[in-house]
């Protein structure tokens, strides 16, 4: 996430009278480009990713709800795992080379109330940390929100008992990865596999694989300039909030590059840069050329 950041969104499905059906569906996107992630229901978070290192053992998360309507929100922890494309999946065992960090981690409220336009701070701990060995420790927290339920037989309007109904309840969530470092990084990373191709004969659509090794995980900014045989360079494209999460060694990565920009795609090259995120300067983590035919 990215880390990064991610959108949840599930669906519970009731019935009236007599009958009750439940159905669920999860949806998980990637927030890269953001400061702040940004909850279909209407939930701001900042920041958007934690890590702690050095001598840094607290954080404060802060909530804010841009709605009409007062919300509720269950804060939790979930793991995931990071496939190849960038996308997670749930899992409740840590892979081989990954150390979960919920143990070590307490955050209180675990339950906020928002009315709207009201914010509130979550803050978040490290605990236990003598019991900490080198490496990196991964967990992601998730604020789910709660959903209005209305008492069956409350509605105002009629409906047949005899029959199955079904009524969707939209539940918005926002997870955000929370990170533990310990000791020096072994980690580099580098990019290589660069391809571009044609997508509906109009957009240039950039490849590029991400390698990673150490014990660390990446995160940073994905830049892309085009360099013109008579060595004009003109930037066609940037992804911010990339990360290669452990025990991940390889991301698989596209972007779609800037239809409007003045260029010939058929020569020069392609500059691929993949930089740290910094307030003064950025530093080059990987950077790799593709010669444009």
């Amino acid at each position: 996430m990215r880390y990064s950041g991610f959108i949840q969104e599930k669906w519970l499905s009731g019935r009236s009278n007599p009958f009750v059906l439940l159905c669920s569906a999860m949806v998980i996107l990637s927030v890269l480009s953001s400061t702040m992630v940004k909850a279909q229901g209407n939930l701001l978070i900042t920041p958007r990713r934690v890590v702690f290192e050095g001598q840094k053992r607290s954080q404060d998360l802060n909530l804010a709800n841009t709605g009409v309507d007062t919300a509720k929100y269950n804060v939790s922890v979930i793991q995931y795992r990071m496939k190849e494309d960038g996308s997670f999946e749930e899992i409740t065992t840590p892979d081989e080379g990954q150390n979960f960090a919920d143990k070590f981690l307490r955050f209180f409220p675990r339950t906020v109330t928002l009315a709207p336009n009201e914010a509130q701070v979550v803050k978040m701990q490290v605990i236990k940390a003598n019991e900490l060995k080198p490496g990196e420790y991964r967990s992601h927290v998730y604020f789910r929100a709660v959903p209005k339920v209305t008492a069956l037989g409350t509605d105002s309007v009629k409906i047949d008992s005899t029959a199955i109904g079904v009524k969707l309840i939209p539940i918005f969530g926002i997870t955000i990865p929370v990170i533990i470092r310990l000791g020096e990084s072994t980690t580099k990373v580098s990019l290589s596999d660069s391809k571009l191709e044609m997508v509906n004969d109009t957009t240039k659509r950039l490849q590029v694989v991400f390698s990673r090794t150490g014990n660390m995980s990446v995160y940073g900014d994905l830049m892309v300039e085009h360099i013109s045989s008579s060595a004009k360079t003109t930037p066609v494209g940037v992804v911010r909030g990339i990360a290669v999460y452990t025990p991940n060694t390889i991301r698989k990565f596209q972007m779609d590059l800037d239809n409007k920009a003045k260029v010939d795609y058929r020569s020069g090259s392609l500059k691929v840069t993949f930089t740290s995120q910094s307030d003064t300067k950025p530093e080059k983590l990987a950077e790799t050329e593709l010669k444009l035919k």
